[in-house]
């Protein structure tokens, strides 16, 4: 019998292994070739509950604009949780950064300017206030948008609920546009955000006068913390109180406040700072006023 079939059938097993040898080694090059790491945008707006490469994500699909909100842990008043400015800062952050869009949110800077501490003045004179020096709190923001402006974010919007917070965030935020003119990056301190002449005619529009909205742990602050966090009011500390032999540290009435005050209240906030941060962006301004 000729040796040659037998031949052609080795040769072409031999082949056959050849190439399954070769499919599995293009495979497995396949497999371990370097692959970028990826992840699906998710609902969450607030960067520490991110992973770095969601950010990432955000960052390439155009999510550009940053908010620092700063809150302040001060005394307000003997039915004000002291983490007031911090509770309604976050709330009103994250609600600017969905109407935006394509924006995310920082932490909330606790740690602001809330007075003296040697001797004791301001805030500072009341137990459980927390301040830090003007240049601490300075440092604080500008470490926290070069971190941002390093990782690609090119609008970093400082907003500020405690209003002595204000002068140290506007020096930031003109230092830092100045010097990151030439990039397309600004830092924008959102000034408007207060919204404070708006919310004053509008409480008086609804019968209140200078005395009974007060400065200070009166109608606006307790009914924005009702609308925000309801859980630190403790508005039973104001039924039929006595006259008290010491300062309360707030003033005004707080309990004709209330969480449908509260929300009109915040409601002029957000529209404000969502305005001013568009106007900013070179975008159309949000149509329409809260304050009717």
């Amino acid at each position: 019998m000729s040796t040659i079939p037998l031949q052609n059938a080795a040769a072409r097993r031999q082949r056959r292994l050849f190439a399954l040898a070769a499919c599995f080694a293009l495979g497995g090059m396949v497999a371990l070739a370097p692959r970028s790491l990826t992840a699906p945008l998710p609902a969450e707006v607030e960067i520490a509950e991110l992973t770095w490469v969601e950010v990432r994500g955000f960052l390439e699909h155009g999510y550009t604009t940053v908010i620092v909100p700063s809150g302040g842990l001060e005394q307000n008043g003997p039915h004000l949780a002291i983490g007031k400015h911090d509770r309604i800062v976050a709330y009103t952050a994250r609600r600017i950064a969905t109407t935006l869009g394509r924006t995310l949110v920082t932490p909330v800077v606790s740690f602001v300017p809330e007075g003296g501490h040697d001797p004791a003045t301001g805030h500072m004179r009341f137990p459980g206030t927390i301040g830090v020096k003007p240049e601490v709190y300075a440092g604080t923001l500008e470490g926290i948008a070069r971190s941002l402006k390093a990782a690609g974010f090119r609008t970093i919007c400082f907003i500020a609920d405690h209003g002595d917070s204000l002068p140290v965030q506007n020096a930031v935020a003109e230092r830092l546009s100045r010097e990151w003119a030439g990039e397309g990056v600004k830092a924008i301190s959102v000034r408007d955000y207060g919204a404070d002449p708006a919310q004053l005619a509008w409480l008086r529009s609804q019968g209140e006068t200078t005395g009974s909205i007060g400065r200070h742990g009166g109608i606006q602050d307790t009914s924005e913390l009702l609308a925000a966090h309801p859980a630190g009011v403790k508005l039973e500390r104001w039924t039929d109180r006595p006259v008290w032999s010491e300062q309360t540290g707030s003033d005004g009435d707080p309990t004709r406040a209330s969480a449908e005050r509260g929300a009109k209240l915040l409601e002029m906030k957000i529209a404000a700072a969502v305005d001013e941060i568009r106007a900013a962006r070179g975008e159309l301004a949000l149509r329409g006023s809260t304050a009717d």
